[in-house]
């Protein structure tokens, strides 16, 4: 793990130039938005503000702003911040991560409260870590890239569900979903070996949460340089009640009907094309490459 000291006030900067991007659409994104303004300028930073309606537009937000800040700090979940991380890849500007949205997997996994204060005073204290992304089809990931079951929960969690239930909409659609699953074959090819399987969901971790919470791999960890993936091999849609428990721990790869592989590339092809999951947000399909990418970005975290 590396951890480097950032120094947000540079020679002749008395006060941190921060572009501040909260999403109003996530859940709290549009009531906290004067809160994290306050909180930050009570800091000492400068903040310039452009909220968007649309998060694919962060990107280019970014990339104009570059020569005129030092950091850039986004508000929101998991899918802001993934709309995001291109441009930050491409400007290697320092992130801050206000956790605003209805999962916050990546704050989890870094270890960033909810609190909007704490989270303020975790960038103010410019401890900058290094960590991997994920990298499917050209498209970057910070948690998980995934097939099956996680793509037919992110086409039922509308806005409104999340808004309205939270972290339990998440729960709550994955049940249903669970109750209408169909296996589909898939070949994954590793290391120049290949395996067939019949499976319900293929997951590929780069951190270690993702779905509101779940873990990837027990032991995984955004900066350990590979990739986790696992195979949810069930028949019937009543064997993954008992894995769920596991599955918030991590632990389920060591259950018979999950095959679990580790690597730094990995292949996935199905006989017909189907949609890819990363960061909760449908980005691609099959047939897909997935790469880890180390090192990639610097994410200002909270110190050992």
């Amino acid at each position: 793990m590396e951890i480097l000291t950032f120094k947000l006030q540079k020679v002749g900067i008395m006060n941190p130039r921060a572009l501040l991007l909260i999403n109003r659409h996530s859940r709290q994104g549009k009531e906290r938005l004067l809160e994290a303004i306050h909180c930050l300028e009570t800091l000492g930073f400068h903040v310039i503000e452009e909220s968007t309606e649309n998060p694919t537009h962060l990107g280019d937000v970014i990339r104009r702003y570059q020569p005129e800040i030092d950091l850039v700090i986004v508000g929101g979940g998991d899918g802001t911040l993934n709309a995001a991380v291109d441009a930050i890849v491409d400007t290697q500007l320092p992130l801050g991560i206000l956790p605003l949205g209805t999962a916050n997997d990546l704050a989890r996994t870094l270890g960033i409260p909810n609190s909007l204060p704490e989270a303020c005073q975790i960038i103010a204290g410019g401890q900058l870590r290094r960590i991997d992304l994920g990298w499917v089809n050209g498209k970057y990931f910070f948690n998980v890239a995934s097939l099956g079951l996680s793509v037919k929960i992110t086409q039922r969690l509308t806005k409104e569900v999340k808004r309205r239930w939270g972290i339990f909409a998440y729960a709550a659609t994955a049940l249903q979903v669970i109750w209408e699953s169909r296996p589909f074959h898939a070949e994954i090819r590793i290391n120049n070996q290949s395996v067939h399987v019949k499976t319900v969901q293929i997951a590929v971790g780069n951190g270690r949460y993702y779905g509101g919470g779940m873990a990837v791999f027990h032991d995984a960890s955004i900066d350990d340089q590979r990739l986790d993936l696992y195979s949810l091999e069930i028949k019937h849609w009543w064997e993954i009640i008992p894995l769920l428990p596991a599955m918030r721990q991590g632990r389920h790869i060591h259950w018979q009907n999950v095959r679990a592989i580790q690597g730094q590339e990995i292949e996935v092809y199905t006989r017909k094309a189907r949609p890819i999951n990363t960061d909760g947000e449908i980005t691609t399909h099959t047939p897909a490459v997935f790469r880890v990418i180390p090192q990639a970005i610097g994410v200002l975290v909270p110190p050992l």
